[in-house]
């Protein structure tokens, strides 16, 4: 082991990430073994808590929830009455979630104003598409973002191919850059783009920086936001992991965003380390993408990252001062043509956007639906559409990961006789790991973003995407996904027959709890 390496086995180990863990273990144990006392010496209460778990029953069977993951906490609730009741209940009274749902709807609120629908792309779109029309009428209606024309769409099939774009777009930077990644670890990407935030606020850019504190849990010291300050770099953790039992630690920020100067944004699936770029080599070659925009649209995600940045803020935000300079020129090649709509998701309003943007293209489909995901853990809606549409003759592929997570991977498994049977097509990327979200419909709609086939991005996530419509850069996305195609093995029943027995059963135990994973 190398002397990194082992410094940071050694901060894991002695550091902040193993002594919360050990505090929350304690407070299990603590919690298991008050309600194991409860059930083993007083019976009248033990039947009371008995009675109050088929009240909790009821009560999960008529909230408003996807059916899957209703079943996922009944089961517990019923075979530990006691502790799983009491669990569900603690988890449905945190004050701390349903404040920063309140001071969220009230940042939304504030941010509204700046993404108004502009009418007239409207009902440009309108007599062009109804269909999309009224997914951006949804869309604004229930998410809060527009469809906006005049955004220049640049499509990066690698982050390899990113790294440099991204460095020189930051050197650009006059006014502000802000940044917001689930993960950051040091190596050459993430010391090229700190070395550039450092001088940029020396020379008197404004730049935040956010990141997610269970992504980065064990890959950043705890202090690491004073030593970015030290720097010039207003840096924040969005929801640090403490040794507490809360449900809002759930709720992680696995959105990547940078937007800079109001005029050009970042999005995708690609984090600030190494192995996005193919610098290191974790599970083979890894395949990521990102887009880069420029123009109207991007004010979307500057919104984005100011809601979630003052989540946590007293004060209130000059949110117009960082639209973009209105006397700022785009080149010529700004046109693409078409529409863009970028999107962000909460877990805390109970509307599944990315979700329903997903259902939408597959549901809508002509002629083919193209996936590019790392996780397969479908709920009932994206099963049904999924075989729905394949089996009225849309093609659909789909591209899911070399394991990373073996958990998961037995998972995504043991959905794929199910889909295969519809005639869903079901490829893996040989060389190595997809960390890719890419649906691509029909040569004229496309997505790229953050949002993972699975219940925790499409329920429990904060996510952010873009939707393409008969944009240019939709070709490119079609385009990469051919290529990468033909890099990949294409996966049959008899070869599903053929897996392990054990490894079949695993897959199937675990989707009763997969959407608690």
């Amino acid at each position: 082991m190398n002397r990194k390496k082992w410094k940071k086995f050694l901060r894991v180990i002695f550091g902040r990430t193993a002594f919360v863990t050990l505090f929350l273990l304690i407070q299990i144990a603590v919690l298991l073994g008050a309600f194991q006392w409860l059930g083993d010496h007083i019976f009248f209460v033990y039947g009371g808590f008995t009675m109050l778990s088929a009240v909790v029953v009821i009560y999960i069977i008529n909230k408003r929830q996807n059916p899957i993951y209703q079943l996922a906490w009944v089961i517990p609730v019923l075979v530990f009455p006691v502790f799983g009741a009491m669990f569900y209940i603690f988890l449905e009274l945190q004050v701390g979630t349903r404040r920063i749902a309140r001071r969220l709807d009230i940042i939304l609120k504030r941010t509204k104003p700046y993404l108004k629908q502009n009418e007239m792309v409207m009902a440009r779109l309108l007599r062009e598409s109804k269909q999309v029309a009224h997914l951006a009428g949804y869309m604004g209606r229930y998410g809060g973002y527009p469809i906006y024309d005049k955004t220049y769409v640049e499509y990066f099939p690698l982050g390899d191919e990113l790294f440099l774009p991204f460095l020189e777009e930051l050197e650009k930077a006059e006014r502000y850059i802000f940044m917001e990644y689930f993960i950051v670890e040091d190596g050459k990407f993430w010391d090229s783009v700190l070395e550039i935030l450092a001088r940029k606020a020396r020379e008197g850019v404004e730049v935040r920086f956010m990141y997610d504190g269970m992504g980065c849990l064990t890959l950043l010291p705890h202090r690491y936001p004073q030593q970015l300050e030290r720097m010039g770099i207003h840096c924040k953790v969005f929801f640090p992991v403490k040794p507490a039992l809360t449900s809002y630690q759930n709720n992680r920020d696995h959105r990547k965003i940078t937007v800079i100067d109001g005029h050009t944004a970042f999005t995708g699936g690609i984090n600030l380390a190494d192995e996005y770029i193919n610098e290191i080599v974790r599970f083979g070659h890894w395949k990521d993408t990102a887009v880069m925009l420029k123009g109207e649209a991007v004010t979307s995600f500057l919104m984005m990252f100011l809601q979630m940045w003052n989540v946590s803020e007293r004060g209130e935000e000059d949110y117009g001062k960082y639209l973009r300079d209105p006397d700022y020129c785009y080149s010529a090649c700004l046109d693409m043509g078409g529409y863009v709509m970028p999107y962000g998701d909460s877990p805390l309003d109970e509307e599944a956007v990315g979700e329903c943007v997903y259902l939408d293209i597959l549901n809508e489909a002509k002629s083919y639906v193209h996936i590019m995901t790392p996780y397969l853990i479908l709920d009932s809606d994206m099963i049904t559409s999924l075989t729905f549409a394949a089996k009225r003759g849309v093609e659909v592929i789909i591209m899911p990961h070399v394991p990373d997570k073996i958990y998961a991977y037995l998972l995504a498994r043991s959905y794929y006789r199910e889909l295969l049977a519809a005639g869903v097509r079901i490829f893996e990327y040989t060389p190595g790991f997809i960390h890719a979200k890419v649906f691509s419909s029909d040569d004229e709609k496309a997505v790229v973003g953050s949002v993972n086939l699975d219940y925790r991005s499409l329920y429990l996530h904060f996510e952010c995407a873009v939707y393409l419509y008969q944009n240019r850069a939709v070709k490119d996305v079609e385009r990469d996904f051919q290529k990468t195609l033909k890099q990949c093995q294409e996966i049959t029943d008899i070869e599903c027959r053929r897996y392990p027995l054990l490894r079949r059963l695993a897959g199937a135990g675990l989707r009763l709890f997969a959407p608690l994973m």
